[in-house]
């Protein structure tokens, strides 16, 4: 079946639905703001003021038990290839809990226990070692999420042991990073899956050179031959696996900078988090399932819609790099333009992802977002109860979320007309009870489930990668020709190499 076909309901409805405002479609339903809403541990979820209806929320609904959500889910937690292209599972559900009960999901929860084992060991050995630094090095999703996670989780005044990331290979990035530190109180970890990134295994040379001392380098890699090459012993090298993907990697000892700067138990309570997602989109049926319903409703503003954008607007200045995180998580993996079986899927899939803090970015983009051309849906994230003390600070904050959100939607007439607002702007509300260890591992797990249910809508591989590589192999052949060792073939390269060579 076309995919084209698979969503054409769904183009009915919302041609329905588009004769109605949305400020109509809630204002005209008194049970909607209840029954468009879901709470799944520490997040409460409302859903009430994206465009759609019951009609159309129902089309949605048949949508995904049509494709049977529930054995896409069943598949993923058990160690099915679901990665078609490269002949692998995605078993990311079993770093952090035991959900799947299949031989191959038993043998690699059982793996993860014994890498957390050493991984404790790990963080109690740097602890105790009167280390002040941790850089991580590592690009991508060896970067960021842990990133996010330590960003997210560490107390004002910073944990036990401060973290610092290196990623961009830009020598200036590792300028900044090491200035100010002492190397003989400072360990690195270089974190690759392939250990072959040209950017860290860079980094990871000038962290070498610059601690003069390889007994305080780590790894976390699936390929501990080539660290070893790089001279880092076995019993410094925790472990990866290829039934992980990079940007599903932070719940491995890819996250020991989290349990470094947040302690183990910390980092355990984050899988805990993430695991009672696992449970709650494995047992329930798609009309009260979180990731479900998420997923959904971005196909409805992808194909029925047709918005080519999404914003995400954290509410807390601690979730600052979740937009950041969320795009390479969705842009990597939604990013296709062919179908498992490689024929061409005929439909707009994945939209752009950005996004920042409020209320920062109020006063930048969000004129744009309000009087623009393009309609722009937004996921906003907000915490109940906050951890500093600035009641009056947390109480603007919250104001400025639920303001927003509301004028998104409803907008406001003038007679002026550079001061009407058209509204019609759809979102939906995350609200956490408590931006905790648990919380945020709940909340990164239901944007992966959604983002695996849309990939079952649209018929796409959402765990490979190809698209990164022409590039970086392009500029892998042009090395030479930057040192003056060689020339380019394309002509624009050439006459921009020329620049080079003249200006520098």
């Amino acid at each position: 079946m076309l995919i084209a076909d698979r969503l054409s309901p769904l183009r009915a409805e919302a041609a329905r639905v588009s004769r109605t405002s949305l400020r109509s479609l809630v204002t005209d339903d008194p049970d909607r703001s209840r029954d468009f809403a879901l709470r799944v541990g520490p997040i409460h979820a409302s859903f009430a003021r994206q465009r759609y209806d019951r009609g159309a929320l129902e089309a949605l609904f048949q949508l995904g038990e049509s494709l049977d959500f529930t054995a896409c889910l069943r598949a993923l937690f058990g160690g099915e290839q679901v990665n078609v292209t490269e002949k692998r599972p995605a078993l990311h559900t079993a770093l952090r809990g035991d959900l799947g009960d299949t031989p191959v999901a038993r043998e690699s929860q059982g793996a993860a226990r014994d890498a957390r084992a050493r991984m404790r060991a790990v963080v109690d050995a740097i602890t105790a070692s009167g280390v002040t630094d941790v850089v991580s090095v590592g690009i991508g999703g060896s970067d960021l999420g842990p990133r996010l996670a330590v960003d997210a989780l560490v107390p004002p005044g910073g944990g036990r042991i401060r973290v610092h990331f290196l990623s961009n290979v830009d020598g200036h990035a590792a300028q900044r990073v090491l200035a100010g530190l002492d190397p003989s109180r400072t360990v690195a970890s270089l974190i690759s899956k392939s250990f072959g990134t040209q950017e860290t295994l860079l980094n990871g040379q000038v962290l070498r050179d610059w601690l003069g001392d390889d007994a305080r380098l780590y790894a976390i890699s699936a390929n501990g031959a080539r660290a070893a090459e790089f001279g880092i012993p076995a019993e410094r090298i925790l472990p990866m696996w290829d039934w992980v993907g990079g940007r599903y990697s932070m719940w491995s000892a890819v996250g020991l900078p989290i349990a470094i700067a947040i302690g183990m138990d910390g980092f355990e309570a984050m899988l805990a988090g993430a695991a009672e997602m696992d449970a709650h989109v494995l047992a329930e049926p798609v009309r009260r399932n979180l990731a479900a319903w998420h997923a959904l409703t971005s196909v409805w503003n992808r194909n029925a819609l047709e918005f080519a954008s999404h914003a995400v607007l954290p509410y807390d200045e601690r979730l600052r790099l979740l937009p950041n995180y969320l795009q390479q998580l969705v842009m990597e993996s939604l990013g296709k333009s062919v179908r498992i079986d490689g024929a061409d899927v005929g439909v707009d899939t994945v939209p752009v992802w950005w996004g920042g803090p409020g209320t920062d970015t109020q006063h930048s983009f969000f004129q744009a977002l309000h009087q623009g051309t393009m309609i722009v849906p937004s996921d906003f994230i907000g915490v109940v109860r906050p951890d500093s003390p600035y009641r009056g600070n947390h109480e603007a904050l919250l104001s400025n979320l639920l303001g927003q959100s509301e004028a998104f939607a409803n907008g406001q007439d003038s007679d002026d007309p550079h001061r009407r607002y058209a509204g019609g702007r759809p979102s939906t509300v995350f609200l956490l009870d408590a931006l905790t260890p648990h919380a945020l591992g709940a909340l990164i797990a239901m944007y992966e489930h959604s983002v695996y249910l849309q990939s079952a809508v649209w018929g796409i591989n959402a765990f490979d990668q190809f698209g990164v590589e022409l590039g970086k192999q392009i500029a892998n052949t042009l090395l030479p020709a930057v040192r003056g060792e060689s020339e380019a073939g394309d002509p624009v390269t050439q006459a921009l190499l020329a620049e080079l060579r003249a200006r520098g």
